[in-house]
């Protein structure tokens, strides 16, 4: 079985998977990157005695049946966790440190061996609207709320090693590990003291976990006991993969998005049954999607239902890479290493192996809708109203006891409206109005060219007289604070609801939110800052508002 080697031009050791054929098993050139990423992985495994070898040369014959007994384990390179799911596992983990402490052993041998990031992103609720300093009184809300669970999580940060922790406002987790946290190549200390370049890769306790397949990094979603394994070490024993192909021709026309493009490819994956499957990209026209893009079609697998979505690495990526900030040395060793893997992405190069292949022209690609009812469902545009009509029909008459109740909250009677509570009187609610107006997905809010089509159409209604009616709930959660970087900063207007007795804050007044009544350590007042919590999280410090962050996803 092979060993370890040097990597040219660094100091790292890596496992190189182009001696597997030397060695006498088959060569996994052709081999999806998805099962390359899976037979690296099995190599370390092998190495450290938890795997047997003979496991490396059945997956090498991949698409083959393995042998009876064989098996897949995978241990990913770090565990991605939000605050509603993160919180359970710290609470174990303590209980655990705790168990320690009282059979007299060393509570701090309790400890992830296995890299923790976790993202608040989850708490948040949109009291306020509509308010220039809205999104300061919905933060200090979520510390009022959460300022237990926050101070728990403080202390985990500070009690473990390999935990790190993105405080409260700093955008949806998936957004902040595309553009900060994830590496595409990491590197880990051996036992040995020598430093090994691996693949990025992880498992992460949200289910969109998989929008970072964009930028190359194999990882999915999974429950929080499979996470805390992972966590402590123990790997995740996977069945034999099917892995789908979906090769890209072309380029998107002009004025086809790609929410469009991962409409027309849900509506096309579902049809064709991609469950418990893993889906690969490759084909020319990847060349003409951003990572943006790619991450927002890898963000709606589990729309899909497959386990993954992954985009090849290629020079989209290496240029995500370099207008992130990530450092030189950093985006070197990403194509170092994975050319020399055979993880690189050209035009031209041959098509994988892939147990089943799909086509799609992205040049017929159309304007769509999602939608009526299911985020999954695609509308033409010409569609729409036909769809809306379709779907917003007369029913039924209701009993007149529901009238009653009806009436008494406000709701519509035979097609016409009562008065809407704490709305002006003019403001009528009947079936089909829009009652709450939200930009909150993050598979729409992590696109620059989405985001800023959203306010080209804002503002071109606003031009042709548009309002929006005072009960109408809107708001906008950026997938992170680069978001208003994309355009001028605006103040919304008041809409006159509430009276303004609340001073505003000044620019960038709530960097980092007190805990306030948490009982914090002395000199420990505020959230810990994520040590290498840089530029990238911190842009779009100034401005008369500061963007929100999603209440789900």
């Amino acid at each position: 079985m092979i060993g370890r080697s040097k990597l040219g031009g660094t100091d790292f050791d890596f496992y190189p998977l182009r001696e597997l054929a030397s060695s006498g098993v088959e060569d996994p050139t052709a081999l999806p990157m998805t099962v390359k990423v899976l037979l690296e992985g099995l190599l370390r495994l092998v190495d450290r005695g938890v795997t047997e070898e003979s496991n490396v040369a059945s997956l090498a014959r991949w698409p083959a049946a393995p042998p009876p007994g064989s098996e897949l384990p995978f241990l990913p390179a770090r565990v991605l966790m939000q605050d509603f799911t993160g919180v359970p596992a710290v609470v174990d983990l303590a209980a655990m440190r705790s168990a320690m402490q009282r059979a007299g052993k060393d509570a701090g041998r309790v400890d992830p061996l296995v890299p923790v990031d976790l993202v608040i992103d989850h708490s948040v609720q949109v009291d306020s609207f509509g308010f220039r300093d809205s999104y300061t009184r919905n933060i200090e809300k979520e510390i009022e709320r959460n300022r237990e669970r926050y101070a728990l999580l403080r202390w985990a940060q500070q009690a473990f090693h390999n935990f790190s922790l993105v405080p409260p406002g700093m955008g949806i987790c998936h957004q902040v590990n595309l553009e900060h946290l994830a590496k595409v190549v990491q590197v880990r200390d051996d036992v040995d003291g020598r430093k090994i370049a691996i693949p990025d890769t992880l498992m992460g306790t949200d289910s969109h976990t998989t929008m970072v397949n964009g930028l190359g990094v194999l990882g999915w979603g999974t429950g929080g006991i499979e996470a805390e394994a992972a966590i402590l070490g123990q790997p995740a024993y996977l069945p034999p993969p099917i892995v789908v192909g979906v090769r890209f021709t072309g380029a998107l026309p002009a004025g086809s998005t790609a929410t469009d493009l991962v409409l027309t490819l849900t509506e096309m994956l579902r049809k064709h049954g991609v469950v418990d499957k893993f889906v690969e990209f490759c084909g020319d026209g990847l060349s003409s999607l951003s990572v943006p893009d790619r991450a927002t079609l890898s963000n709606m697998c589990p729309e899909y239902g497959a386990t993954s979505a992954l985009f090849p690495v290629d020079h989209q990526t290496l240029r995500y890479l370099e207008v992130t900030g990530r450092d030189r040395e950093q985006i070197e060793l990403v194509e170092r290493y994975t050319k020399e893997q055979g993880l690189f992405r050209v035009d031209g190069a041959p098509t994988p192996k892939f147990s089943e292949l799909l086509e799609l022209d992205l040049s017929k690609v159309e304007s769509s809708v999602a939608g009526p009812k299911r985020p999954q469902d695609r509308v033409p545009l010409p569609d729409v109203w036909k769809s809306f009509s379709t779907v917003f029909t007369a029913g039924p008459k209701p009993e007149p006891d529901a009238i009653s109740r009806l009436t008494e909250e406000g709701g519509p009677v035979n097609g016409r409206a009562t008065v809407a509570v704490h709305a002006r009187h003019e403001a009528k609610l009947e079936d089909g109005c829009v009652v709450i107006a939200a930009i909150t997905s993050c598979t729409n809010t992590s696109n620059p060219s989405v985001m800023v089509a959203a306010g080209l159409l804002a503002r071109k209604a606003v031009e042709l007289g548009l309002t929006v009616n005072p009960y109408v709930k809107t708001s906008l959660a950026p997938g992170s604070r680069v978001v208003r970087q994309l355009g001028p900063a605006r103040k919304p207007r008041d809409r006159g609801r509430r009276d303004q007795r609340r001073p505003e804050r000044g620019r960038g007044a709530l960097r980092q939110p007190q805990l306030r009544g948490a009982h914090p350590p002395a000199g420990q007042g505020q959230l810990p800052r994520v040590a290498s919590a840089g530029r990238r999280l911190r842009a779009g410090r100034h401005g008369a508002q500061e963007p929100g962050h999603r209440t789900g996803c």
